[in-house]
């Protein structure tokens, strides 16, 4: 009997955690009370606080989960891979609401009392992970110190979502995404790579 037990609640934290993910993306954290997204879900309030012991636990739940239904590559592979990445992502804020109330969250910590930098690290870790292969390749310019280059690619990421978001729902965030990487790759990639990279928003497509 212990599995079915494990595997329903499995089940029932997912059903919580995508709830919560729902209502903080539709009202932002403020707004998102714990009836609302326990209706989302349909469980009780015990449930939920068997699994999370607070609204502000499950917004951190939310806020450094949000990568996990992402289909990521499993090995860093240089400069293209990073770029399609992106672009992958673009698509996936547009679709995936675990990533975009994840997102969210980290844009509005204040507002939700969190200050975790946690995510951002992550992410700067992973795009870190690509710039690393990147350089054994010979694909950087020597100049470009792969540590800062992943932070501002994060931060510029972000921003770049972030306006798309308020603009048009991001609607063009892929195409925006893809003219952020034209201005970028001049300043690190070196002529030959240069030449032979795409920025194209149908690869990042592909990868859904």
């Amino acid at each position: 009997m212990t599995r079915p037990k494990q595997e329903r609640a499995v089940r029932t934290r997912e059903a919580i955690l995508t709830a919560a993910a729902e209502v903080f993306d539709e009202y932002g954290y403020s707004a998102a009370g714990v009836s609302k997204i326990l209706q989302r879900a349909g469980v009780t309030q015990g449930a939920m606080y068997f699994h999370f012991k607070s609204k502000e636990d499950l917004g951190r739940a939310v806020l450094v989960e949000q990568a996990a239904t992402l289909a990521l590559p499993d090995e860093p592979a240089g400069l293209q891979q990073l770029v399609d990445l992106t672009l992958y992502l673009g698509f996936e804020l547009q679709r995936n609401v675990l990533l975009r109330a994840g997102v969210r969250l980290a844009v509005e910590q204040g507002e939700a009392g969190l200050r975790d930098f946690t995510v951002y690290r992550w992410w700067i870790d992973r795009f870190r992970a690509e710039l690393d292969a990147a350089e054994q390749r010979g694909e950087l310019l020597p100049q470009v110190d792969g540590a800062e280059f992943a932070r501002v690619l994060v931060a510029s990421f972000t921003g770049t979502q972030l306006m798309s978001h308020l603009e048009n729902e991001r609607q063009d965030l892929p195409a925006q995404i893809a003219t952020l990487w034209n201005y970028l790759l001049p300043g690190i990639a070196t002529p030959a790579t240069l030449a032979r990279l795409t920025v194209d928003v149908e690869r990042g497509k592909a990868m859904l």
